[in-house]
């Protein structure tokens, strides 16, 4: 077999969830609450790392969505991927492709006096890698993926 014909094949997605929420602090505190509920079906039960993990990078996805990502009359929306039994993929999209956000870049930044910018800072620290796709030019998505 000639390596270079070989391509890559990504296991299916075993579970997939996906919502649109108004971006607003009601739509943020449903995020939270709809990604540990539908974790819970899954079987990864409410209470659990997996769960608390969630919980909290979704809630910081979702409040930047609302804060940052605000287009007037769009919202966005929440999307739980399960790969098999080794990781979730956790993106929320929104409609400002013009505010992406700010990647420190290894750099350690002072935010002990800051009111925000450190929710990022938590998805990382939470997460096993996280990012943004820019590829649709109508919208971007902020990602993370947690091992399972």
């Amino acid at each position: 077999m000639n390596p270079e014909n070989v391509t890559l094949q990504h296991p299916a997605p075993t579970h997939h969830f996906s919502v649109r929420l108004s971006a607003t602090r009601r739509g943020a505190r449903l995020a939270r609450y709809l990604a540990t509920q539908q974790l819970d079906a899954w079987g990864w039960p409410y209470g659990s790392e997996v769960s608390e993990v969630t919980a909290h990078i979704v809630a910081e996805l979702a409040v930047n969505a609302m804060q940052h990502g605000h287009v007037r009359g769009r919202g966005f929306r929440l999307r739980l991927t399960v790969t098999g039994e080794h990781t979730l993929r956790i993106e929320i999209t929104d409609a400002r492709t013009d505010r992406l956000p700010l990647v420190l870049g290894g750099r350690k930044q002072d935010l002990s006096d800051a009111e925000s910018g450190r929710g990022l800072l938590i998805v990382g620290a939470l997460s096993d890698n996280w990012g943004c796709d820019t590829s649709d030019p109508l919208v971007k998505t902020v990602w993370a993926e947690c091992a399972l």
